[in-house]
């Protein structure tokens, strides 16, 4: 573990080659999983503030569930996350011609008519951020689905701390990042590859 603030960071965000490969994926992160993504309650309330503006890209099933239980949900732990069709898909989710899921926050903030990227849980995969009373644990989910993009990060020699940088600089501020990117380095020319 690294220490950096008050965030403990695995070395997994180090030793680890990560670079998404959607090519071979398809956004499975998206559809795959027994619970929506984690949000917090800010998150919330801007997911029903946006959603006018993304509602025509959701697809038909995601809008009876939106109607019946609203974009979010507290979860069998306690979580609130967002809400999910037929036990697994994001209500988010939405499709390409190539078959290729897409985040529909995500494209209404690529096109404009949103201001918020998405939720940070889902800007931070394949990093998971647990919140305790005196730290914050910064943890690396490995997931088979994600396999291609551990190949295709390794081919392209990207660790995932590089690969989340953006992510990373929003949760955490480019200070923070900085002061990770120093302790990385330092930790690959002690130890190495």
């Amino acid at each position: 573990m690294l220490q950096i603030g008050t965030a403990l960071v695995s070395l997994d965000l180090i030793e680890r080659f990560f670079c998404c490969d959607l090519s071979k994926c398809l956004g499975e992160c998206c559809i795959e999983g027994d619970a929506g993504a984690p949000i917090n309650e800010e998150e919330y309330e801007t997911l029903k503030k946006i959603l006018p503006e993304i509602w025509d890209d959701l697809l038909p099933k995601a809008k009876e569930v939106i109607e019946q239980q609203g974009v979010a949900y507290v979860d069998e732990e306690g979580d609130l996350v967002t809400s999910i069709v037929d036990g697994k898909n994001c209500v988010f989710t939405c499709y390409g011609e190539n078959g290729m899921c897409y985040c529909a926050i995500e494209k209404a903030f690529r096109e404009g008519r949103v201001d918020f990227y998405k939720p940070i849980s889902c800007h931070l995969y394949p990093v998971r951020i647990d919140e305790y009373k005196d730290f914050t644990a910064v943890n690396y989910h490995r997931w088979k689905i994600c396999k291609a993009a551990e190949v295709l990060g390794r081919k392209n020699n990207i660790r995932v701390y590089q690969f989340l940088k953006e992510p990373l600089i929003r949760r955490f501020g480019k200070q923070w990042y900085d002061e990770l990117c120093v302790a990385c380095e330092a930790y690959l020319e002690e130890y190495g590859d």
